[in-house]
């Protein structure tokens, strides 16, 4: 693993760690604004280590645009889980027994999408998110695994062993 790799998967286990404590948030739709920015901040900084210019309007275009490509109703049910904490108690605690993993889970495959298009040469104005789908989805399994397996026991590095 070349230098810039370790760096680059060095950003993705800072910002799923970050994702996931966002998922502690018991405030409707405040966790999602965090893990939003959350996210678009480690686009950012992996833009920055491959050298490539950021928008933060485009990127959000294409996080949506992959996110909703991928996981509709995954996605519809991270808005639904984090409205469903505005009910008292038991929205609270639901909520965070199950967002906090999937927020970590999709910033993982974000990161690692990302991540491959950059150290390709890519840039956001030639990503495609429609091509990215199977890869992301891929991502997507491995980062639930990781996250949680890793939250169980505190997560400290938020990256396969054999990765």
């Amino acid at each position: 693993m070349t230098e810039q790799e370790a760096q680059g998967e060095a950003i993705v286990g800072r910002y799923v760690m970050w994702s996931v404590g966002s998922g502690f948030i018991p405030f409707p739709l405040v966790d999602l604004a965090a893990v939003s920015g959350i996210q678009l901040r480690m686009l950012s900084k992996e833009a920055e280590l491959y050298g490539v210019p950021f928008s933060g309007a485009r990127a959000k275009g294409l996080v949506a645009a992959l996110l909703g490509s991928v996981v509709p109703s995954t996605l519809a049910y991270g808005s639904i889980g984090s409205i469903f904490k505005a009910i008292p108690l038991v929205g609270t605690l639901a909520g965070v027994a199950t967002l906090p993993a999937f927020y970590g889970a999709s910033t993982y495959a974000l990161g690692k999408v990302f991540l491959r298009h950059f150290a390709s040469g890519g840039n956001l104005l030639d990503f495609d998110p429609e091509q990215s789908k199977a890869y992301f989805k891929e991502k997507l399994e491995e980062g639930k695994q990781i996250v949680t397996r890793d939250r169980s026991k505190g997560i400290d590095k938020a990256t396969p062993a054999t990765t």
